[in-house]
């Protein structure tokens, strides 16, 4: 394994950390050591900025999808300050993935995050 590919999988790995944080204070912590300050997350849902807006939009994740975790899926991939990997949300009571999606990620020199662009692969049917 080169620096870089380690560089990758530990961002990485903060990343889930703060997506799956317990609490509000866990969530602050972990997002704070995932993403830069002026950090930022776009998906199809969300364009936002800064560790509080951040840490709202994983809120309002884990309120409409109580009892749920996120989970990486195959490699993380990446060359120069930019990463790739894939995702499922899971339902923790029976171990189903209705929601499945890919990042793209930039990092800082440290290794931190600098920009989160989304994409959901697989989302449930509407009610």
């Amino acid at each position: 394994m080169s620096a870089n590919t380690d560089r990758y999988e530990s961002a990485v790995a903060r990343y889930f950390e703060a997506w799956n944080a317990g609490g509000p204070e866990e969530l602050a912590k972990a997002v704070a050591a995932a993403w830069t300050a002026d950090g930022s997350y776009t998906d199809p849902l969300a364009d936002v900025s800064g560790h509080d807006q951040i840490a709202a939009v994983i809120t309002a994740a884990h309120e409409q999808f109580p009892g749920f975790a996120f989970r990486p899926v195959g490699a993380v991939d990446g060359h120069h300050d930019t990463v790739r990997f894939s995702w499922e949300l899971v339902d923790q009571s029976d171990g189903s993935a209705p929601v499945a999606g890919s990042d793209v990620v930039t990092l800082d020199a440290d290794g931190r995050i600098r920009t989160v662009l989304g994409f959901l692969d697989r989302v449930p049917d509407a009610a």
